[in-house]
Protein backbone atom coordinates (compact mmCIF):
# COMPACT_ATOMS: atom_id res chain seq x y z
CA UNK A 1 0.00 0.00 0.00
CA UNK A 2 1.06 3.62 -0.37
CA UNK A 3 3.04 5.58 1.80
CA UNK A 4 1.45 8.56 3.81
CA UNK A 5 -0.29 8.97 7.24
CA UNK A 6 -3.92 7.60 7.68
CA UNK A 7 -6.42 9.92 9.56
CA UNK A 8 -8.96 7.01 9.93
CA UNK A 9 -13.08 7.76 10.93
CA UNK A 10 -13.26 7.32 14.38
CA UNK A 11 -17.21 8.19 14.57
CA UNK A 12 -18.50 4.66 14.92
CA UNK A 13 -18.61 5.42 18.71
CA UNK A 14 -22.30 7.08 17.72
CA UNK A 15 -25.76 4.86 18.74
CA UNK A 16 -23.63 4.78 22.65
CA UNK A 17 -21.37 2.53 21.55
CA UNK A 18 -19.97 0.31 24.16
CA UNK A 19 -16.86 -2.06 24.52
CA UNK A 20 -19.49 -4.24 25.92
CA UNK A 21 -21.22 -4.30 22.83
CA UNK A 22 -18.78 -5.04 20.36
CA UNK A 23 -18.41 -8.83 21.80
CA UNK A 24 -20.75 -9.32 18.93
CA UNK A 25 -17.61 -8.97 17.10
CA UNK A 26 -15.46 -11.87 18.70
CA UNK A 27 -18.44 -14.44 17.03
CA UNK A 28 -17.21 -13.54 13.73
CA UNK A 29 -13.60 -15.27 14.44
CA UNK A 30 -12.67 -17.81 12.32
CA UNK A 31 -12.54 -21.11 14.26
CA UNK A 32 -9.51 -22.01 15.82
CA UNK A 33 -8.37 -18.13 15.61
CA UNK A 34 -7.81 -16.61 19.25
CA UNK A 35 -6.55 -12.75 18.87
CA UNK A 36 -4.91 -10.65 20.98
CA UNK A 37 -7.82 -8.29 22.61
CA UNK A 38 -7.71 -5.01 22.06
CA UNK A 39 -5.41 -2.97 24.60
CA UNK A 40 -3.30 -5.72 25.51
CA UNK A 41 -0.42 -4.64 23.26
CA UNK A 42 0.09 -2.13 25.69
CA UNK A 43 0.74 -5.22 28.34
CA UNK A 44 2.96 -7.15 25.28
CA UNK A 45 4.10 -7.19 22.46
CA UNK A 46 0.35 -8.13 20.85
CA UNK A 47 1.52 -10.59 18.72
CA UNK A 48 -0.50 -13.58 18.09
CA UNK A 49 0.55 -17.81 17.78
CA UNK A 50 -0.50 -18.39 14.33
CA UNK A 51 2.32 -18.96 11.87
CA UNK A 52 1.82 -17.99 8.22
CA UNK A 53 1.81 -21.89 7.34
CA UNK A 54 -1.13 -22.34 9.99
CA UNK A 55 -2.86 -19.27 8.74
CA UNK A 56 -2.96 -20.30 5.14
CA UNK A 57 -4.66 -23.43 6.49
CA UNK A 58 -7.31 -21.25 8.25
CA UNK A 59 -8.04 -19.32 5.75
CA UNK A 60 -8.08 -22.48 3.29
CA UNK A 61 -10.61 -23.83 5.71
CA UNK A 62 -12.36 -20.25 6.37
CA UNK A 63 -13.05 -20.61 2.37
CA UNK A 64 -13.82 -24.34 1.86
CA UNK A 65 -17.33 -25.39 2.32
CA UNK A 66 -20.93 -26.97 1.10
CA UNK A 67 -20.35 -24.09 -1.21
CA UNK A 68 -18.35 -26.65 -3.51
CA UNK A 69 -21.37 -28.48 -4.28
CA UNK A 70 -22.54 -25.84 -6.18
CA UNK A 71 -19.36 -25.54 -8.69
CA UNK A 72 -20.21 -28.19 -11.41
CA UNK A 73 -23.54 -26.11 -11.75
CA UNK A 74 -22.31 -23.37 -11.71
CA UNK A 75 -19.99 -24.28 -14.60
CA UNK A 76 -22.98 -25.38 -16.85
CA UNK A 77 -24.43 -21.88 -16.60
CA UNK A 78 -21.40 -20.32 -16.98
CA UNK A 79 -21.24 -21.93 -20.39
CA UNK A 80 -18.55 -24.60 -19.98
CA UNK A 81 -14.88 -25.52 -18.19
CA UNK A 82 -13.21 -22.66 -20.36
CA UNK A 83 -15.51 -19.97 -19.43
CA UNK A 84 -15.61 -21.56 -15.92
CA UNK A 85 -12.06 -21.38 -15.19
CA UNK A 86 -11.59 -18.40 -17.02
CA UNK A 87 -14.32 -16.33 -14.21
CA UNK A 88 -12.28 -18.05 -11.35
CA UNK A 89 -8.89 -16.29 -12.70
CA UNK A 90 -10.14 -13.00 -13.63
CA UNK A 91 -12.36 -12.64 -10.11
CA UNK A 92 -9.57 -14.60 -7.68
CA UNK A 93 -7.25 -11.22 -8.69
CA UNK A 94 -9.84 -8.85 -6.61
CA UNK A 95 -10.45 -11.65 -4.22
CA UNK A 96 -6.86 -11.43 -2.93
CA UNK A 97 -7.07 -7.48 -3.88
CA UNK A 98 -9.69 -7.64 -0.68
CA UNK A 99 -8.12 -9.65 1.87
CA UNK A 100 -5.34 -7.27 1.29
CA UNK A 101 -7.17 -4.22 1.48
CA UNK A 102 -9.05 -5.42 4.75
CA UNK A 103 -5.77 -6.04 6.45
CA UNK A 104 -3.95 -3.16 5.36
CA UNK A 105 -7.19 -1.36 6.83
CA UNK A 106 -6.99 -3.50 10.31
CA UNK A 107 -3.71 -2.14 10.83
CA UNK A 108 -4.68 1.45 10.11
CA UNK A 109 -7.89 1.29 12.25
CA UNK A 110 -6.20 -1.17 14.95
CA UNK A 111 -9.37 -2.68 14.71
CA UNK A 112 -10.10 -6.89 14.76
CA UNK A 113 -12.87 -7.85 13.14
CA UNK A 114 -14.73 -7.36 9.85
CA UNK A 115 -17.69 -4.68 10.71
CA UNK A 116 -15.24 -3.10 13.27
CA UNK A 117 -12.78 -2.13 10.27
CA UNK A 118 -15.67 -1.02 8.28
CA UNK A 119 -17.07 1.04 10.95
CA UNK A 120 -13.72 2.40 11.72
CA UNK A 121 -12.91 3.32 8.23
CA UNK A 122 -16.06 3.90 6.54
CA UNK A 123 -17.99 5.63 9.57
CA UNK A 124 -21.61 4.16 10.59
CA UNK A 125 -23.80 4.71 7.95
CA UNK A 126 -21.54 1.86 5.51
CA UNK A 127 -20.84 0.10 9.25
CA UNK A 128 -24.68 -0.19 9.81
CA UNK A 129 -25.45 -1.64 6.68
CA UNK A 130 -22.31 -4.03 6.77
CA UNK A 131 -23.77 -5.57 9.79
CA UNK A 132 -27.08 -5.81 8.37
CA UNK A 133 -25.77 -7.58 5.38
CA UNK A 134 -23.65 -10.17 8.23
CA UNK A 135 -26.81 -11.00 9.07
CA UNK A 136 -28.91 -11.72 6.25
CA UNK A 137 -25.98 -12.79 4.79
CA UNK A 138 -26.06 -15.62 7.80
CA UNK A 139 -29.46 -16.47 7.75
CA UNK A 140 -29.52 -17.35 4.00
CA UNK A 141 -26.81 -19.72 4.37
CA UNK A 142 -28.37 -21.18 7.57
CA UNK A 143 -31.38 -21.85 4.61
CA UNK A 144 -29.02 -23.23 2.43
CA UNK A 145 -27.36 -25.91 5.10
CA UNK A 146 -30.93 -26.63 6.02
CA UNK A 147 -31.67 -27.40 1.89
CA UNK A 148 -28.37 -29.37 2.09
CA UNK A 149 -29.31 -31.51 4.69
CA UNK A 150 -32.67 -32.18 3.19
CA UNK A 151 -30.86 -33.21 0.02
CA UNK A 152 -28.62 -35.29 1.53
CA UNK A 153 -30.76 -36.98 3.78
CA UNK A 154 -33.70 -37.86 0.56
CA UNK A 155 -30.75 -39.74 -0.82
CA UNK A 156 -29.07 -41.71 2.20
CA UNK A 157 -33.54 -42.79 2.89
CA UNK A 158 -34.21 -43.65 -0.56
CA UNK A 159 -30.99 -46.22 -0.35
CA UNK A 160 -32.10 -47.24 3.14
CA UNK A 161 -35.44 -48.44 2.32
CA UNK A 162 -34.57 -48.89 -0.96
CA UNK A 163 -37.71 -47.24 -2.80
CA UNK A 164 -37.37 -45.77 -6.66
CA UNK A 165 -36.76 -42.22 -6.33
CA UNK A 166 -39.02 -40.98 -9.16
CA UNK A 167 -41.73 -42.74 -7.35
CA UNK A 168 -41.32 -40.84 -4.00
CA UNK A 169 -41.82 -41.93 -0.40
CA UNK A 170 -44.96 -43.43 0.55
CA UNK A 171 -44.09 -43.01 4.71
CA UNK A 172 -44.66 -40.45 6.33
CA UNK A 173 -41.03 -40.66 8.26
CA UNK A 174 -38.94 -40.80 5.41
CA UNK A 175 -40.80 -37.10 3.52
CA UNK A 176 -38.35 -34.26 3.37
CA UNK A 177 -39.83 -31.94 5.96
CA UNK A 178 -40.60 -34.41 8.18
CA UNK A 179 -36.57 -35.67 8.40
CA UNK A 180 -35.36 -31.72 8.29
CA UNK A 181 -37.39 -30.61 10.75
CA UNK A 182 -36.86 -33.60 13.23
CA UNK A 183 -33.09 -33.76 12.38
CA UNK A 184 -33.08 -29.41 12.97
CA UNK A 185 -35.09 -29.96 16.34
CA UNK A 186 -32.94 -32.38 17.61
CA UNK A 187 -29.86 -31.42 17.05
CA UNK A 188 -29.67 -28.07 15.75
CA UNK A 189 -31.44 -26.08 18.00
CA UNK A 190 -29.65 -27.36 21.02
CA UNK A 191 -26.10 -26.41 19.67
CA UNK A 192 -27.68 -23.19 18.69
CA UNK A 193 -28.81 -21.82 22.15
CA UNK A 194 -26.04 -21.31 24.69
CA UNK A 195 -24.25 -18.64 24.54
CA UNK A 196 -20.77 -20.11 23.74
CA UNK A 197 -19.64 -21.81 21.06
CA UNK A 198 -16.40 -23.76 22.17
CA UNK A 199 -16.88 -27.06 19.77
CA UNK A 200 -15.82 -24.80 16.61
CA UNK A 201 -12.56 -25.99 16.37
CA UNK A 202 -14.24 -29.67 16.25
CA UNK A 203 -16.13 -28.22 13.45
CA UNK A 204 -14.00 -26.77 11.59
CA UNK A 205 -11.97 -29.82 11.32
CA UNK A 206 -14.23 -31.68 10.53
CA UNK A 207 -15.54 -29.14 6.99
CA UNK A 208 -11.85 -30.09 5.90
CA UNK A 209 -11.95 -33.28 5.71
CA UNK A 210 -15.84 -33.67 4.59
CA UNK A 211 -14.80 -31.02 1.83
CA UNK A 212 -11.45 -32.66 0.91
CA UNK A 213 -13.23 -35.86 0.43
CA UNK A 214 -16.21 -34.85 -1.69
CA UNK A 215 -13.99 -33.03 -3.94
CA UNK A 216 -12.01 -36.47 -4.22
CA UNK A 217 -15.18 -38.94 -4.76
CA UNK A 218 -16.02 -36.36 -7.58
CA UNK A 219 -12.34 -36.24 -9.56
CA UNK A 220 -12.21 -40.38 -8.70
CA UNK A 221 -16.14 -40.85 -10.37
CA UNK A 222 -14.84 -38.23 -13.03
CA UNK A 223 -11.79 -40.24 -13.97
CA UNK A 224 -13.67 -44.23 -13.41
CA UNK A 225 -16.98 -43.27 -13.96
CA UNK A 226 -20.24 -45.64 -13.50
CA UNK A 227 -21.33 -47.00 -17.11
CA UNK A 228 -25.10 -45.78 -15.72
CA UNK A 229 -23.44 -42.09 -15.60
CA UNK A 230 -23.71 -40.38 -19.08
CA UNK A 231 -23.78 -36.85 -19.39
CA UNK A 232 -26.94 -35.12 -20.95
CA UNK A 233 -24.62 -32.43 -22.77
CA UNK A 234 -21.49 -30.96 -22.47
CA UNK A 235 -22.28 -27.20 -23.54
CA UNK A 236 -18.50 -25.93 -24.49
CA UNK A 237 -19.36 -21.90 -24.98
CA UNK A 238 -22.11 -19.89 -22.99
CA UNK A 239 -25.46 -19.61 -24.41
CA UNK A 240 -25.72 -15.98 -24.83
CA UNK A 241 -22.77 -13.13 -23.18
CA UNK A 242 -24.69 -12.52 -19.87
CA UNK A 243 -25.06 -16.42 -19.19
CA UNK A 244 -21.26 -16.00 -18.11
CA UNK A 245 -22.41 -14.00 -15.07
CA UNK A 246 -24.99 -16.65 -13.42
CA UNK A 247 -21.99 -18.44 -12.19
CA UNK A 248 -21.06 -15.47 -10.22
CA UNK A 249 -22.83 -16.00 -6.86
CA UNK A 250 -21.62 -19.48 -6.78
CA UNK A 251 -17.92 -18.13 -6.61
CA UNK A 252 -18.33 -15.62 -4.54
CA UNK A 253 -20.11 -17.67 -1.69
CA UNK A 254 -17.38 -20.44 -2.47
CA UNK A 255 -14.44 -18.00 -1.91
CA UNK A 256 -15.69 -15.53 0.66
CA UNK A 257 -13.83 -15.88 3.68
CA UNK A 258 -13.31 -12.14 4.09
CA UNK A 259 -15.38 -11.86 7.41
CA UNK A 260 -13.10 -14.16 9.11
CA UNK A 261 -9.96 -12.35 7.48
CA UNK A 262 -9.44 -10.33 9.51
CA UNK A 263 -9.24 -11.88 12.75
CA UNK A 264 -6.77 -14.28 11.42
CA UNK A 265 -4.88 -11.49 10.26
CA UNK A 266 -4.37 -10.42 13.82
CA UNK A 267 -4.13 -13.87 15.36
CA UNK A 268 -0.01 -13.78 12.98
CA UNK A 269 3.05 -14.14 14.87
CA UNK A 270 4.29 -11.28 12.05
CA UNK A 271 0.82 -9.56 11.51
CA UNK A 272 2.53 -8.05 8.34
CA UNK A 273 0.60 -6.69 4.92
CA UNK A 274 3.24 -8.32 2.63
CA UNK A 275 3.18 -11.47 5.11
CA UNK A 276 -0.42 -11.23 4.72
CA UNK A 277 -0.06 -11.37 0.82
CA UNK A 278 1.61 -14.01 0.23
CA UNK A 279 -0.93 -16.42 2.95
CA UNK A 280 -4.06 -15.83 1.19
CA UNK A 281 -2.66 -15.73 -2.24
CA UNK A 282 -1.52 -19.33 -1.59
CA UNK A 283 -4.65 -20.29 0.47
CA UNK A 284 -6.97 -18.39 -2.27
CA UNK A 285 -4.98 -20.95 -4.74
CA UNK A 286 -5.08 -24.28 -3.14
CA UNK A 287 -9.26 -23.07 -2.85
CA UNK A 288 -9.01 -22.27 -6.43
CA UNK A 289 -7.81 -26.18 -7.50
CA UNK A 290 -10.56 -27.31 -4.78
CA UNK A 291 -13.16 -25.61 -6.67
CA UNK A 292 -11.91 -26.44 -10.27
CA UNK A 293 -11.71 -30.19 -9.61
CA UNK A 294 -14.68 -30.40 -8.20
CA UNK A 295 -16.82 -27.93 -10.76
CA UNK A 296 -14.87 -29.51 -13.60
CA UNK A 297 -15.13 -33.29 -13.00
CA UNK A 298 -18.91 -32.65 -11.81
CA UNK A 299 -19.81 -30.75 -14.87
CA UNK A 300 -18.09 -33.05 -17.53
CA UNK A 301 -19.53 -35.92 -15.11
CA UNK A 302 -22.93 -35.20 -15.72
CA UNK A 303 -23.30 -32.41 -18.37
CA UNK A 304 -26.18 -29.90 -18.70
CA UNK A 305 -28.27 -32.14 -16.96
CA UNK A 306 -26.44 -31.66 -13.08
CA UNK A 307 -28.15 -31.22 -10.32
CA UNK A 308 -27.55 -27.79 -8.21
CA UNK A 309 -26.80 -29.94 -5.95
CA UNK A 310 -23.71 -32.46 -7.04
CA UNK A 311 -24.21 -34.99 -4.91
CA UNK A 312 -27.87 -35.11 -5.94
CA UNK A 313 -26.81 -36.33 -9.36
CA UNK A 314 -25.50 -39.40 -8.04
CA UNK A 315 -27.57 -42.57 -7.52
CA UNK A 316 -28.66 -43.69 -4.12
CA UNK A 317 -27.09 -47.05 -3.78
CA UNK A 318 -23.57 -45.20 -4.64
CA UNK A 319 -21.62 -46.38 -1.11
CA UNK A 320 -18.65 -43.79 -1.39
CA UNK A 321 -21.18 -40.96 -2.61
CA UNK A 322 -23.40 -41.74 0.50
CA UNK A 323 -20.62 -41.03 2.77
CA UNK A 324 -19.58 -38.32 0.89
CA UNK A 325 -23.84 -36.97 1.84
CA UNK A 326 -22.70 -38.03 5.80
CA UNK A 327 -20.26 -35.96 5.72
CA UNK A 328 -21.77 -32.80 4.62
CA UNK A 329 -24.43 -33.50 6.51
CA UNK A 330 -22.06 -34.03 9.40
CA UNK A 331 -20.50 -30.47 8.35
CA UNK A 332 -23.51 -28.54 8.01
CA UNK A 333 -24.87 -29.92 11.35
CA UNK A 334 -21.94 -27.80 13.11
CA UNK A 335 -21.66 -25.10 11.10
CA UNK A 336 -25.11 -23.97 10.81
CA UNK A 337 -25.07 -22.85 15.12
CA UNK A 338 -21.68 -21.06 14.07
CA UNK A 339 -22.94 -18.83 11.25
CA UNK A 340 -26.18 -18.76 13.27
CA UNK A 341 -24.05 -17.23 16.55
CA UNK A 342 -22.16 -14.77 14.00
CA UNK A 343 -25.82 -13.39 12.94
CA UNK A 344 -27.33 -13.42 16.35
CA UNK A 345 -23.90 -11.29 17.41
CA UNK A 346 -24.51 -8.65 14.92
CA UNK A 347 -28.25 -8.48 15.92
CA UNK A 348 -27.77 -8.50 19.58
CA UNK A 349 -25.16 -5.73 19.07
CA UNK A 350 -27.00 -3.54 16.65
CA UNK A 351 -29.87 -3.42 19.67
CA UNK A 352 -27.44 -2.47 22.24
CA UNK A 353 -25.58 0.40 20.42
CA UNK A 354 -29.34 1.53 19.37
CA UNK A 355 -30.59 1.37 23.28
CA UNK A 356 -27.27 2.59 24.69
CA UNK A 357 -27.74 -0.53 27.51
CA UNK A 358 -24.68 -2.24 28.25
CA UNK A 359 -24.12 -5.96 28.80
CA UNK A 360 -23.77 -5.76 32.82
CA UNK A 361 -27.12 -3.90 33.08
CA UNK A 362 -29.17 -6.00 30.89
CA UNK A 363 -28.01 -9.60 31.62
CA UNK A 364 -31.36 -11.02 32.75
CA UNK A 365 -32.42 -9.63 29.14
CA UNK A 366 -29.92 -10.66 27.60
CA UNK A 367 -30.85 -14.61 27.93
CA UNK A 368 -34.52 -13.90 27.42
CA UNK A 369 -33.57 -12.04 24.06
CA UNK A 370 -31.05 -15.16 23.26
CA UNK A 371 -33.35 -17.50 23.62
CA UNK A 372 -35.90 -15.92 21.33
CA UNK A 373 -33.52 -14.23 18.65
CA UNK A 374 -32.33 -17.87 18.46
CA UNK A 375 -35.93 -19.87 18.61
CA UNK A 376 -37.32 -16.96 16.12
CA UNK A 377 -34.25 -17.22 13.93
CA UNK A 378 -34.02 -21.16 13.80
CA UNK A 379 -37.75 -21.40 12.96
CA UNK A 380 -37.90 -18.95 10.33
CA UNK A 381 -34.99 -20.82 8.42
CA UNK A 382 -36.31 -24.12 8.80
CA UNK A 383 -39.89 -22.43 7.36
CA UNK A 384 -37.94 -20.98 4.21
CA UNK A 385 -35.95 -24.40 4.06
CA UNK A 386 -39.13 -26.39 3.67
CA UNK A 387 -40.58 -24.87 1.16
CA UNK A 388 -37.23 -23.87 -1.08
CA UNK A 389 -36.11 -26.84 -2.02
CA UNK A 390 -33.46 -25.31 -4.75
CA UNK A 391 -30.12 -24.66 -3.28
CA UNK A 392 -29.50 -22.41 -6.35
CA UNK A 393 -32.29 -19.96 -5.25
CA UNK A 394 -30.37 -19.58 -2.01
CA UNK A 395 -27.24 -19.33 -3.54
CA UNK A 396 -27.66 -16.69 -5.86
CA UNK A 397 -29.04 -14.39 -3.39
CA UNK A 398 -26.64 -14.95 -0.57
CA UNK A 399 -23.93 -14.98 -3.09
CA UNK A 400 -24.74 -11.73 -4.17
CA UNK A 401 -24.31 -10.38 -0.66
CA UNK A 402 -20.74 -12.75 -0.59
CA UNK A 403 -20.15 -9.88 -3.00
CA UNK A 404 -20.53 -6.90 -1.03
CA UNK A 405 -18.00 -8.74 1.69
CA UNK A 406 -15.29 -9.12 -1.26
CA UNK A 407 -15.74 -6.45 -3.28
CA UNK A 408 -17.82 -3.41 -1.82
CA UNK A 409 -16.67 -3.30 1.88
CA UNK A 410 -13.29 -3.65 0.90
CA UNK A 411 -13.33 -1.15 -2.08
CA UNK A 412 -14.81 1.56 0.65
CA UNK A 413 -12.50 1.24 2.70
CA UNK A 414 -9.52 1.14 0.38
CA UNK A 415 -10.94 4.69 -0.94
CA UNK A 416 -11.66 6.36 2.60
CA UNK A 417 -7.97 5.08 3.72
CA UNK A 418 -6.82 6.58 0.85
CA UNK A 419 -8.93 9.87 1.02
CA UNK A 420 -7.51 10.06 5.06
CA UNK A 421 -3.83 10.51 4.22
CA UNK A 422 -2.70 13.42 4.65
CA UNK A 423 -0.27 14.24 1.91
CA UNK A 424 0.88 17.58 0.17
CA UNK A 425 1.07 15.89 -3.26
CA UNK A 426 -0.93 12.78 -4.46
CA UNK A 427 1.16 10.27 -6.84
CA UNK A 428 0.34 8.38 -9.16
CA UNK A 429 -0.46 5.05 -6.87
CA UNK A 430 -2.45 7.30 -4.71
CA UNK A 431 -4.49 7.65 -7.89
CA UNK A 432 -4.20 4.14 -8.80
CA UNK A 433 -5.47 2.65 -5.76
CA UNK A 434 -7.95 4.92 -5.25
CA UNK A 435 -9.47 4.23 -8.66
CA UNK A 436 -8.96 0.32 -7.93
CA UNK A 437 -11.32 0.55 -5.06
CA UNK A 438 -14.00 2.45 -7.24
CA UNK A 439 -13.58 -0.82 -9.48
CA UNK A 440 -14.30 -3.39 -6.96
CA UNK A 441 -16.84 -0.85 -5.64
CA UNK A 442 -18.97 -0.37 -9.09
CA UNK A 443 -17.74 -4.18 -9.70
CA UNK A 444 -19.50 -5.50 -6.89
CA UNK A 445 -22.38 -3.65 -7.10
CA UNK A 446 -22.81 -5.32 -10.46
CA UNK A 447 -22.49 -8.49 -9.23
CA UNK A 448 -24.84 -7.93 -6.19
CA UNK A 449 -27.62 -6.39 -8.39
CA UNK A 450 -27.21 -8.71 -11.36
CA UNK A 451 -28.08 -11.74 -9.63
CA UNK A 452 -30.63 -9.92 -7.36
CA UNK A 453 -32.62 -9.08 -10.39
CA UNK A 454 -31.57 -12.52 -11.57
CA UNK A 455 -33.04 -14.15 -9.08
CA UNK A 456 -36.50 -12.09 -8.49
CA UNK A 457 -37.02 -12.22 -12.44
CA UNK A 458 -36.52 -16.02 -12.35
CA UNK A 459 -39.04 -16.34 -8.75
CA UNK A 460 -41.22 -13.97 -11.05
CA UNK A 461 -41.34 -16.35 -13.67
CA UNK A 462 -41.05 -19.60 -11.91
Amino acid sequence: MAQGTASINSDYKDWEWSDDAGERARLLQSPSVETVPKGAESQGNGLGATSSLGAVFIVVNAALGAGLLNFPAAFSMAGGVAAGVTLQMCMLIFIIGGLVILAYCSQASNERTYQEVVWAVCGKVPGVLCEVAIAVYTFGTCIAFLIIIGDQEDKIIAALVKEPEEAGSSHWYTDRKFTISITAFLLILPLSIPKEIGFQKYASSLSVIGTWYVTAVIIIKYIWPDKELVPVEIPTSPSTWTAVFNAMPTICFGFQCHMSSVPVFNSMKQPEVKTWGAVVTVAMVIALFVYTGTGVCGFLTFGAGVDQDVLMSYPSNDIPVALARAFIILCVLTSYPILHFCGRAVLEGLWLRYTGVTVEEDVVRERRRRLLQTVSWFLLTLLLALFIPDIGKVISVIGGLAACFIFVFPGLCLIQAKLSEIQETRAISWWALVSYGVFMVTLGAFIFGQTTANAIFLDLTA
